[in-house]
């Protein structure tokens, strides 16, 4: 039996393939080694794996997750899960190049992920060839949806949300000024604290449109402008994304691709589907 996962820093996806070829989906929390040590991601795989999943019987894990782009943050990994899948050759690698398989297979092209976290790349069908940093939640991460959740918490923290929106807010989130401080600067993954308000925006985004125009639209300029845009030769190629951010908005981010002369090709909310056809044809 076979595992193959794609993490991102909110969630992974999983799905294994046993040995009638059935294919069996599954999801834990994610696991960015920026943001979460090997014995977090051990103890959180013993607690959230299915109880139909055994360990001990996969042979193959191929996990490819959010972070794990240094030998040392895919060591924090890779030390988990063979903890964990004991009896398994395990092949840690990056979310983004995950995204490439998904997104382009075996074809040369630009991949982008804007999920939790922001990613881009030039693909050449087999290896990433050219990777602006987005330089993570504290230094960029344009686009993302902690860049948007930023945003959204700064607006509600100072007054400037509609009323009527930031009174949903409260509803729903009952946070003071005081405990969003508390949940950045004292609590475990900030980033994906702040992505989490990314859904209230599309939650509200019929009701509140021209709020939420504004912000989300904000949010893909800067995508383009710190990032996209420094690829040589950008407009010759297709903006092919994965992730929630860039699907629930790809109505916004199809207008600002256009705004910079950048056509649109596929765009997808997970890479798990793709990328299990992909190893599967392999």
């Amino acid at each position: 039996m076979i595992v193959i996962a794609d993490g991102g820093s909110t969630k992974t996806n999983w799905c294994l393939i046993n040995e009638a070829g059935r294919k069996i989906h599954f999801n834990t929390e994610g696991y960015n080694p920026y943001f979460a040590s090997t014995e977090y991601i051990e103890k959180s795989l013993r607690k959230n794996l299915p109880s139909h999943v055994e360990p001990e019987k996969l042979n193959e894990v191929y996990y490819y997750g959010a972070g794990c782009s240094t030998d040392v943050n895919k060591k924090i990994v890779a030390d988990a899960m063979q903890s964990v899948f004991v009896n398994a050759k395990v092949s840690i690698d990056h979310d983004l190049l995950a995204s490439c398989r998904a997104l382009l297979g075996d074809e040369p092209g630009f991949a982008a992920i804007l999920g939790t976290g922001t990613n881009t790349c030039f693909y050449d069908g087999k290896e990433i060839t050219l990777n602006i940093d987005s330089l993570g939640y504290f230094l960029g991460d344009e686009g993302s949806g902690s860049y948007i959740g930023k945003r959204v918490l700064a607006d509600y923290m100072k007054g400037f949300m509609p009323k009527n929106l930031s009174k949903h807010f409260f509803n729903v989130f009952g946070l003071t000024n005081e405990d969003i401080f508390d949940a950045i600067y004292n609590k475990p993954l900030p980033n994906r604290f702040c992505a989490s308000f990314s859904k209230f925006l599309y939650d509200y985004k019929a009701e509140f449109p021209d709020y939420t125009r504004n912000v989300v639209e904000t949010a893909f300029v800067a995508f383009f402008e710190n990032l996209v845009i420094h690829y040589p030769n950008y407009k010759d190629y297709l903006l092919n994304c994965v992730g929630s951010v860039g699907y629930n908005f790809r109505d916004i981010l199809s207008y600002t691709a256009d705004r910079y002369e950048m056509g649109v090709g596929k765009i997808i909310r997970s890479p798990i589907d793709d990328l299990v056809d992909y190893h599967l044809k392999k």
